[in-house]
């Protein structure tokens, strides 16, 4: 049984001496402190050249987990977004909204997503404030609004003021180290690189450049100017002709991933894929006779091509090349992909959203994937090549960076 007592008339006037107080000030009076999440974070990590910029947004909500996110942020200086994926993006002033998409609403308690903008300005940049998540303060920011204060119902505790002043730390005499950041996304992959390790023109090291079978007018080299992240991605000038592909393959042993293999690589090209078949994406199948296995297009889509027999995903017809994209143009795009050898399964995602025309599910269907299982196909794929090659005319010019492939899907 719960006895209530009268409160003593020195802890009635100090409460009553406080009402005055806040009253005289202005301050609130409230029941007590505004609901919020817990640790929400919303990283912003922008890569910027003259006039134009682009950003990788990480979303973490921290102790709560949410069913749907909405991201803003405002920025100081006259950029403007013109392009977001992964999300649903406006702007209104200097106020960017973010809205997740139909794939990535849920993240869980500890757990985060990601999405990214492109942008133009003129006058100049800055780095943008005013984080919110679902409409509350992130990154250690205090909600919004005048602050609240809780009317205290019992006595406040005494207690002796301490006679010594806690200890202080100095500052550090010396700054952190300042490390380029890895690609988002790295976590568990076998390969993952942004190319920051590379310190000559030419990309050695993790990688090294190959002309298979013949060499000619392409040319593969490290870039400081265009980049997705970072300070360095590689360029491919790609020149039309088979004799002028080039390739940089990856030194890392990727045969011990498994079965299942995913891959994300960020790529940039400067023209629209031609009629004629090209490649930008290769690896070797050790279970097809160390044939490649193709990323490229055809038909000015993308497509997946066996170099053993020619197949096609999805075939080219008409209705086939309708199920696929083209890969867009001077602008960053993330090409995932799915590998499932044990399966004989492959899967393909374009700035997070599955193409139907890039999936072999493992069930003929005419026009997608019924001449690509003409035969029985369970993949061993050992390497990853990164670059161009033209069957006829096309010549592009492409850049990469962001790289990562392991055995469970990494995102953009």
């Amino acid at each position: 049984m719960t006895i209530l007592r009268a409160r003593p008339a020195p802890i009635l006037a100090a409460v009553a001496a406080l009402a005055a107080t806040l009253a005289a000030t202005g301050t609130a009076l409230l029941a007590g402190p505004a609901a919020a999440a817990q640790g929400c974070r919303v990283d912003y990590t922008p890569n910027q050249w003259s006039g134009g910029f682009t950003a990788n947004v990480k979303v973490s909500p921290g102790d709560t987990a949410v069913s749907g996110w909405t991201v803003t942020w405002t920025y100081p200086g006259d950029q403007r977004v013109t392009n977001g994926w992964n999300a649903t993006v406006t702007q209104s002033g200097s106020t960017v909204t973010a809205r997740n998409v139909s794939y990535n609403g849920s993240i869980p308690a500890g757990g985060a997503t990601e999405f990214g903008v492109q942008g133009t300005f003129s006058a100049g940049g800055g780095a943008p404030t005013g984080f919110t998540l679902n409409g509350v303060p992130c990154n250690g920011a205090g909600p919004t609004g005048a602050p609240t204060t809780m009317v205290p119902t019992t006595a406040p505790p005494t207690s002796t003021p301490p006679t010594t002043a806690p200890p202080t730390t100095p500052p550090p005499t010396t700054p952190p180290p300042t490390t380029a950041p890895p690609p988002a996304g790295c976590a568990g992959a076998a390969l993952c690189d942004g190319f920051e390790n590379q310190t000559g023109a030419t990309p050695s090291g993790d990688w090294t450049v190959v002309n298979p079978d013949c060499a000619g007018a392409g040319t593969a080299t490290v870039d400081t100017t265009t980049t997705h992240s970072g300070s360095r991605a590689v360029r491919i000038n790609g020149a039309a002709g088979y004799c002028n592909h080039v390739f940089i393959r990856s030194t890392k042993n990727l045969g011990s991933l498994g079965s299942v293999r995913y891959g994300r690589i960020w790529v940039r090209h400067t023209t629209a894929q031609p009629t004629d078949h090209t490649t930008m994406m290769a690896m070797t199948d050790a279970a097809d006779g160390n044939k490649d296995l193709r990323m490229g297009g055809q038909n000015g889509a993308m497509q997946w091509n066996r170099a053993s027999d020619d197949a096609t995903l999805p075939e080219q017809s008409p209705a086939g090349v309708a199920q696929s994209l083209p890969l867009p143009t001077n602008r960053w795009a993330c090409l995932e992909f799915m590998v499932d050898g044990s399966a004989g399964q492959l899967r393909t995602w374009l700035d997070g959203v599955a193409v139907p025309g890039l999936t072999a599910d493992g069930v003929p269907t005419h026009d997608i994937d019924g001449q690509w299982y003409n035969r029985t196909w369970r993949p061993q794929l050992t390497d990853l090549k990164l670059g161009w090659e033209s069957y006829g005319g096309g010549s592009d010019t492409l850049w990469y960076d962001d790289v990562a492939v392991g055995s469970s899907r990494i995102g953009c």
